[in-house]
């Protein structure tokens, strides 16, 4: 007796998982927060300027004007992840 033909089996073809369209918006928060940690940091160096450094901080000397630059640099660094 003849066999008979075997049936071809279908490939199963890959999906990818579906690619998220657009990255999430910022929290409502992010800005005024980003805002005011800028503003802070340039008072921060202003106010160390005009009382002659006896304010922020008086103990760390001219180390307040790296805190204020650091305060600035980070409302910078918070603008990279605003959206």
């Amino acid at each position: 007796m003849p066999e008979s033909r075997s049936r071809k089996k279908k490939k199963r073809v890959y999906v990818a998982p579906p690619v998220s369209k657009a990255p999430r918006p910022s929290p409502s928060w992010w800005a005024p927060v980003m805002v005011s940690v800028m503003l802070l940091g340039l008072v921060w160096v202003v106010v160390f300027y005009l009382s002659r450094a006896a304010w922020p901080i008086p103990q760390l000397g001219n180390w307040n004007l790296a805190i204020g630059f650091g305060l600035i640099l980070g409302g910078f660094g918070m603008t990279s992840a605003w959206r």
